[in-house]
């Protein structure tokens, strides 16, 4: 497969990539290695991840990082619940020793995490780790060593390899400066919000049924709209939310009903912050703008 088929098939899963972010994907592919995506919120960088598990028609793994990540959350834990009914039940029978303690540090009481789950499936699977930069720095360096080796030691079990390689994707939406060492571990591409054509194309091929008139309108409004001060700007996500609500209300046109325009604001703006701001006028000047 070359990069060109990559962004191909990236295209029929409905994601519209660029030359440089498709080629990204691809040398990450074939060279073996972690992709760090960074850029704002709501530009699609979790997206990749799901269209590249299609793709190669595998399995999607998700880590989701916050503060306050450990191990227990993120490789393994055991299930000490189902222990201790083991215990009681072992003393129940007279059964004590080496036997006992064998079994309960074993893969039946073992819960599998995300990172652990990704280097023991039999297929190689897309590995999520998503919003990096909201894990504390001790996390980033401990993930930094499962990454280099792709095996983890639990103490009572000893360490484990991994039975394939997945393929690793990390976004990072700048949150924090990231290490030196976990940039230089990864491949990198930064994802900005799409230009005009490019968001075209992605609703396009969402909303297949979709009028060119409405859609140049829906995209032109949402362009213009990402320039106004906002405190959470749209994202591609919220795009397609608009532009499914504004079908939804029957309206071709975003010039001609004010008030359903202004409901269908509700997919663009989350904050009260920013829905005071975006008034009916300020919306109309924008919708004027994009028509």
């Amino acid at each position: 497969m070359s990069w060109t088929d990559l962004q191909s098939d990236m295209a029929k899963q409905g994601y519209v990539a660029s030359d440089e972010l498709s080629m990204a994907v691809y040398l990450a592919l074939m060279l073996g290695r972690p992709l760090l995506l960074e850029g704002a919120a709501g530009v699609g960088k979790t997206e990749i991840a799901r269209v590249l598990a299609a793709v190669r028609q595998t399995q999607l793994i998700r880590l989701q990082c916050y503060e306050g990540l450990d191990a227990s959350q993120a490789i393994y834990e055991w299930n000490y619940q189902r222990q201790l009914l083991t215990i009681r039940a072992a003393a129940e029978d007279g059964q004590t020793g080496r036997a006992v303690e064998d079994r309960l540090f074993s893969d039946e009481f073992l819960l599998e995490r995300p990172l652990l789950k990704a280097i023991r499936q039999p297929e190689p699977p897309v590995l999520l780790i998503d919003e990096i930069d909201r894990a504390d720095e001790e996390f980033e360096a401990f993930l930094l060593e499962i990454l280099a080796d792709y095996q983890i030691t639990i103490p009572e079990m000893g360490t484990i390899k991994a039975i394939t390689r997945p393929m690793v994707i990390l976004t990072a939406n700048g949150t924090r400066d990231l290490s030196d060492a976990l940039r230089r571990r990864c491949l990198y591409a930064h994802v900005a919000y799409p230009d005009r054509a490019t968001e075209l194309a992605i609703l396009q091929a969402r909303q297949p049924g979709i009028e060119t008139v409405l859609a140049e309108q829906i995209v032109g409004f949402v362009q213009s709209l990402r320039k106004e001060e906002l405190e959470k700007t749209p994202g591609i996500a919220e795009m397609l939310d608009f532009a499914a609500a504004l079908m939804g209300l029957g309206l071709s046109d975003l010039t001609r009903d004010p008030v359903a325009l202004q409901a269908a604001l509700a997919t663009l703006l989350k904050t009260e912050t920013d829905r005071a701001n975006i008034t009916t006028e300020v919306a109309q000047r924008l919708a004027g703008r994009a028509a």
